[in-house]
C-alpha cells in the first residue's frame, strides 16, 4: 500500500524554496549580483526571475496586512484606530480590504507555483507520449485558481520515473500508478492511502478501516470518480497533491477547490491534511458536482 525548461548552468537566484537557494546566498546578494552581471542576456533573465519572486512576496505581504487588519478588528479595534496605528488613512484601510487577496491564497504557499501533470505513454505501434485530457484540464483549472489568487504559475511535466517534487511551491497532479512522485507523497499521509486489489485501485482510510472504490469502476458504471487531495506544509514551501482513482478524479478535486477553497482553508489553515472528494461528470472532462467524502484529516 502506498502512503503517502531546462535552464543553462548559470547559478539560479536565491529563494526561500527548497532546493533553489545557493549555499550562503541571500536575496540581497542576488540583487547585487544581478546588477553586476556583465552578460546582458543573463542579467535580463535573472532580473526577470527576481522580479517574479519579489512580486509574489509583495502580494503575500498585502495578504498578510489585510489578514492582520481583519484580525485586529475582530479583537475589538475600530478601523480608524487600526489606520492610525499603521500610519495610513481609513480610506486606505477600505481599499486594502477590497483589493488585497484573501487569506485562502496561503493554501498554495507564496509562489511562484509549479503545476505538474504526468506524461503518459501509448501502448500502440506509434509509441506516442501524451498528456491525458482530464489531466490537462485539471492543470488549466488549477492555473485559473492560482491566477485568481494573484499567484504566478508555471507548468512542468512529470516524467514516469520522477520521484521528487520540484523545488518550491507546487501542485502535483499525479497518482501512484503514473510516477513514483505520487507514491512518495502518499507515504507521508498517516490517514489515507491507495491500494491496488482485484485489478482496481482503492483509497484506504486508516481512520475507519474502510476502503473506497470509484463509482466509475462499478457495475453498473456511474459517471463519477473519487479523488485524493493533500496539502503538504514543509518548512519553506507547500506541495498540493491531487490524485484521482481515474484521471477525471483529479479534475474533480480541482473543481472542488475552485468552489470550496475558502471553506477548506477555514477548516485546515496552513496545516498538512488529506481528504477524499467525490465528483460527478457529464463526460470525462466536464465535472458537474464535487463534495467531500472523507476528511479533511489534519496530520
Amino acid at each position: 500500500m502506498f502512503r503517502g525548461d531546462k535552464l543553462d548552468s548559470t547559478p539560479r537566484l536565491a529563494t526561500s524554496s527548497r532546493g533553489s537557494k545557493l549555499e550562503g546566498m541571500t536575496e540581497a546578494d542576488d540583487f547585487t549580483s544581478v546588477r553586476r552581471d556583465p552578460d546582458p542576456l543573463r542579467r535580463g533573465r535573472r532580473a526577470t526571475e527576481l522580479l517574479t519572486i519579489y512580486q509574489q512576496r509583495a502580494t503575500e505581504l498585502a495578504r498578510l496586512r489585510r489578514e492582520a487588519i481583519e484580525q485586529a478588528h475582530g479583537q475589538g479595534l475600530s478601523y480608524t484606530e487600526i489606520a492610525s496605528t499603521l500610519g495610513i488613512t481609513k480610506g486606505r484601510i477600505t481599499q486594502i480590504r477590497g483589493t488585497a487577496p484573501g487569506p485562502e491564497r496561503a493554501f498554495f504557499g507564496v509562489g511562484p507555483v509549479g503545476v505538474g501533470v504526468p506524461l503518459r505513454y501509448g501502448t500502440d505501434d506509434r509509441a506516442r507520449i501524451y498528456i491525458d485530457a482530464s489531466d490537462l484540464m485539471a492543470q488549466e483549472s488549477a492555473e485559473g485558481i492560482l491566477s485568481g489568487l494573484m499567484l504566478t504559475s508555471r507548468r512542468f511535466a512529470i516524467q514516469s520515473t520522477q520521484a521528487d517534487p520540484p523545488a518550491g511551491d507546487a501542485v502535483v497532479i499525479c497518482g501512484p500508478k503514473s510516477a513514483p512522485i505520487g507514491a512518495r507523497l502518499l507515504m507521508e499521509d498517516p490517514h489515507l492511502g491507495f491500494v491496488n486489489e482485484g485489478g482496481r485501485w482503492w483509497i484506504t482510510d486508516a481512520v475507519t478501516g474502510r476502503r473506497h472504490g470509484s463509482p466509475y469502476g462499478d457495475n453498473p458504471q456511474e459517471l463519477a470518480d473519487l479523488g485524493y487531495l493533500a496539502r503538504h506544509q514543509y518548512a519553506d514551501h507547500v506541495v498540493i497533491h491531487v490524485a484521482g482513482i481515474h484521471s477525471m478524479g483529479s479534475l474533480g478535486v480541482v473543481h472542488f477547490l475552485a468552489h470550496h477553497l475558502s471553506n477548506v482553508y477555514r477548516q485546515s489553515g496552513e496545516q498538512s491534511f488529506s481528504a477524499v472528494v467525490r465528483c460527478q461528470f457529464n463526460d470525462q472532462t466536464t465535472p458537474t458536482d464535487s463534495q467531500l467524502l472523507l476528511g479533511p484529516y489534519i496530520w
